[in-house]
């Protein structure tokens, strides 16, 4: 569609998107997601020598936030739910939060509005102070059952 801007000059204006085009990338990000937890689902990270091990553990001895991630995600997939959230209870929290924005962003594309998370400083230190609590917690001897 041709059109004129204010400055007289002749423009081209695009019609308005289509449903099918608004919905390729969250379509695509959730293809992704999907096939890591099917590749993950389909080899076990319980059995060794399938994935690197955690090097701050490996070191260290200290679970860091994200051990037991591969193990959790792959008990999601088989519909171990109680097994994913004593593997990391955090990375449960983490792929049901995905799940909900994931939802309002398809919400919003087929609506044709944009969707976007801007956090602030306070949600930004809230989820900092979250992922510290929760690696401390999880290293300290009364914290043992959110081991992996």
């Amino acid at each position: 569609m041709r059109g004129v801007n204010t400055h007289g000059q002749s423009v081209t204006r695009s019609g308005p998107e289509g449903p099918l085009r608004r919905l390729a990338v969250p379509a695509g990000v959730l293809a992704a997601v999907a096939g890591a937890f099917a590749y993950v689902g389909a080899v076990d990270p319980n059995e060794p020598g399938h994935y690197p091990a955690c090097p701050l553990l490996r070191y260290t001895g200290i679970y860091c936030p994200g051990c037991g991630g591969l193990r959790s995600a792959h008990a999601v997939v088989h519909g171990d739910f109680l097994a994913a959230l004593q593997d990391n209870a955090l990375a449960v929290a983490g792929y049901a939060l995905f799940a909900v924005l994931w939802t309002v962003w398809v919400v919003q594309a087929a609506r044709g509005r944009p969707f976007r998370i801007d956090p602030g400083p306070v949600q930004l230190w809230a989820a900092g102070a979250l992922l510290l609590v929760f690696t401390v917690v999880r290293n300290l001897p009364f914290g043992g059952w959110l081991h992996p």
